[in-house]
This record gives structure tokens, C-alpha cells and sequence, in this order.
């Protein structure tokens, strides 16, 4: 796990951050706002970005954020962290609140808000419905409740184009919509990051009214800059704190519910058992829901469990997505008109097989299984579905046991992830 912070807030602090170098990342759309600042906090690794530049000489429209979000991937990122300044545009979000954010209204106009500038390998449509992470959010609400931070779990924030603020009727407009804050960043940050396949969440704090509260003066760049400087300190401590509870993250808890079995099946392997962790209540749902979370958003028409563990937990997993499930079985198994693919073992061969009327051309499938080892199976697996024309969508796998070269075949050919790593055999 690595995290992108996008916005600083003092994070960049020697204190705070350990081991911290400053790094330029070259990308296909440009330079960064800024350098990128990386190091530890609390043993998680961490790559910081000022969004507007180190003096905030970059006016929203001319931020990068195409440049910002691939610079964070290929430093290898796997969530991003943002904070913005907001105007309310509720009576109940006061100055210096949090907002967890939920939603967003896109009202920008002249941004590259897209990696897909051409459809030439197909068309890219990605879900947004939900376009904040959850995992985050829940962790961030979290922290919020422990600092006693006065904060808002959900709320919709309209991104406009900027620089300027908002006349009284385009403030009054926002509200009508459902509109619960305003600013001139998150919206093309969080579209770019769910294309990137990034978990992207952003905290929000209010500044000012904007300018439908009659009875205040309109907000000033002035105001906003005093009232985001008083609660910065507030900002830095929410972020560390967020930080520390990923340290203790759900992996470490999934992964010490898995019994290791020394020299099973044969002497010298060390047999990562997961009979423990799907016997756990706890282990087993945080484990679906992780997956859950992971593949809510992508488009899946089927999901694919190998034998046997696979099908355990491609059945749990189906439930939850509201998917349908098709079995990968050992030769002899399968009633109906199937298709086969054998596969190379240490000594022999052995195969897998699925009906043929399992899988219709062009539909999606995720293939699920337990534990990726060799990666022959799982092989085998993904090469049956594109032959009945499905496109595999990512393998998916509890445990990677990455020494044995498994992984490394299949991220050739597949996407590939894994919940967890054990080392050797």
C-alpha cells in the first residue's frame, strides 16, 4: 500500500514524514504541479503533491491533474488523500467544518478530465456513481469521530471552473441542485483517479458562504486563507491519523486468520491454509467485503470460480456484486457440452473445464480463486474463457505466493490482484 496526498497541508514536514526526497515523475501529459515529496509516515509509504504548485502559483484551470494523478500511479499509489478548501452552501456546514465527501457535480468546462483520449481499443465508459472511496471514507469519518473534529459523513461538492467566485445566482443555482459545498479542484481529480483505478477520497474544509447568505458580506480569497490556515494544524493531524490506522491495515488482519501448515503437501512447503479464515465470521466477511469494495464499480457480467476454494469464494463475492457465477471443475465433473484445456504440472499435465454454454462472447469475467501459486490453473482458466469469447477482467486471489512465479506469468497476459503476499513457499 502506498498513499498519494494531493494538497500538502504542512504534511511535507521533516518531523512527520520520515526519509522524505523530493522526486520529478515524467509523464505522457506534462509536468506536475510540483515536485513530488515521498516518504514514510507511521511505516506507510507516502507521495505528496502541492495540487496549485509549492506557492500556489497555479490557478485551477491550468492544474495538470492528468499529469498529478499519473505521476501518483506510476510512483505506485494505490489511494490518494485529498483536502480542498470549500464554501458552504448549508446553514449547518459552518466555517472551519469537515465534509467527508460523497458526490460531486461536475460544472467545470475546460479541463482534460479524461486518460482516454481515443476509443481505438474499444470504448472506456467508467462507473461513477459512487465516486469516493468508501474504504477511505469510513476510515476517515473514523478518525474524525477520535479527534473530536466537527465534521459532516456525507456531502455533495459542485467543482466550478474558477478563478473567479460565484455570482449570488449561480450560489443559489448550486443549492437548488443538491449542491451541499463548493469548490474548483475535486470533481476532475476524482474522475481521473477511478479511470486510474485509484481509491480517492477528499476531505473538505469550509471556509466561508459563499455568497447566497445575504447577510454576510461575499467571500474573499482573504477570508478563505485565514480560516484554512487556522484549522491546518486540525487537516495535518486527520490525515496522520487516517495514515496510521492504514498501517494497521485489513490485510495484516486477513492474513493473521490464515494457518500455515509446514511440509504439506510435501516436505519443504509451507502450505498457506485458508480453512481458518473462512471459518473466522470476522476474517471471512472482511475479506469479501475488501473484494466487494474493489470490483463494485467495474464491469462484470460474470464471475468465474476455479476449483474448489475458488468456488467459495467467487460465491460469496457474486452475492454481494448481484452476479452470476460459472464453475472452473477438475476433467469428469461438468454434465453438459464443455470445453477443456490442459495445462503443465511440476510432473505431467493435468485440466480444467468449463460448459460451453457458460460464457457468451464478450462478456466480462472475473476469475476468482484462493491462493495463486505456479499459476497454471488459473492459466488454464482464463485462456478457456477467451476461447468461448469472454475478456477476463482481472484474476483475482486471496494469497499470492509470489516466489513461486505464478503472478508473474498471469500479470504477462491478465490483470492480476491479490489481497495479501506470503513469502516462500
Amino acid at each position: 500500500m502506498k498513499i498519494g496526498i494531493i494538497g500538502g497541508s504542512g504534511l511535507e514536514d521533516p518531523k512527520i514524514i520520515k526519509n522524505s526526497v523530493e522526486k520529478e515523475v515524467e509523464t505522457p501529459y506534462g509536468k506536475t504541479s510540483s515536485s513530488i515529496v515521498c516518504g514514510k509516515i507511521s511505516e506507510i509509504e507516502v507521495c505528496i503533491i502541492a495540487r496549485h504548485g509549492k506557492k500556489h502559483e497555479i490557478p485551477p484551470t491550468h492544474v495538470n491533474n492528468r499529469a498529478n494523478i499519473f505521476a501518483l500511479k506510476k510512483l505506485g499509489c494505490t489511494h490518494i488523500l485529498a483536502t480542498s478548501a470549500v464554501g458552504s452552501l448549508r446553514e449547518e456546514i459552518k466555517r472551519g467544518d469537515f465534509v467527508i465527501l460523497d458526490q460531486f457535480l461536475d460544472f467545470t468546462r475546460h479541463r482534460q478530465i479524461t486518460f482516454y483520449d481515443n476509443f481505438k481499443d474499444g470504448p472506456k465508459h467508467i462507473s461513477l456513481a459512487n465516486p469516493f472511496s468508501e474504504v477511505l471514507r469510513e476510515k476517515i469519518i473514523y478518525c474524525c469521530n477520535e479527534l473530536g473534529i466537527s465534521y459532516h459523513e456525507k456531502g455533495t461538492v459542485v467543482t466550478i471552473e474558477g478563478p473567479r467566485f460565484s455570482t449570488r445566482a449561480e450560489s443559489n443555482m448550486f443549492r437548488q441542485w443538491g449542491a451541499d459545498v463548493i469548490n474548483m479542484s475535486i470533481a476532475p481529480e476524482a474522475i481521473l483517479a477511478r479511470e486510474a483505478e485509484l481509491e480517492y477520497a477528499a476531505i473538505a474544509m469550509s471556509t466561508d458562504y459563499d455568497c447566497w447568505k445575504t447577510d454576510e458580506k461575499p467571500v474573499t480569497w482573504e477570508q478563505i486563507v485565514e480560516i484554512f490556515a487556522g484549522n491546518a494544524e486540525k487537516m495535518k493531524q486527520l490525515l496522520v491519523r487516517v495514515i496510521e490506522k492504514m498501517s494497521r491495515n485489513e490485510e495484516d488482519f486477513i492474513k493473521s486468520k490464515i494457518r500455515t501448515v509446514p511440509h504439506w503437501p510435501k516436505l519443504g512447503v509451507m502450505f498457506r491454509d485458508i480453512t481458518t479464515l473462512i471459518k473466522d465470521a470476522e476474517g471471512f466477511k472482511r475479506t469479501i467485503e475488501l473484494l466487494e469494495k474493489r470490483y463494485r464499480n467495474k464491469e462484470i457480467d460474470l464471475i468465474a470460480g476455479i476449483e474448489s476454494r475458488g468456488f467459495i469464494v467467487a460465491s460469496a463475492l457474486a452475492s454481494k456484486l448481484g452476479k452470476g457465477i460459472v464453475l472452473v471443475r477438475k476433467p469428469g465433473k461438468l454434465p453438459a457440452e464443455k470445453v477443456r484445456e490442459e495445462y503443465e504440472l511440476e510432473y505431467g499435465k493435468d485440466a480444467i473445464e468449463i460448459h460451453k454454454d457458460a460464457i457468451s462472447s464478450g462478456q466480462k469475467v472475473l476469475l476468482v480463486d484462493d491462493l495463486c501459486a505456479t499459476g497454471g490453473t488459473c492459466g488454464a482458466a482464463a485462456s478457456l474463457i477467451e476461447k468461448l469469447g469472454g475478456k477476463i477482467v482481472e484474476c483475482s486471489f486471496i494469497v499470492d505466493l509470489p516466489e513461486l512465479g505464478g503472478s508473474k506469468k498471469i500479470k504477462a497476459k491478465w490483470p492480476f490482484f491479490s489481497i495479501l503476499e506470503f513469502e516462500g513457499e
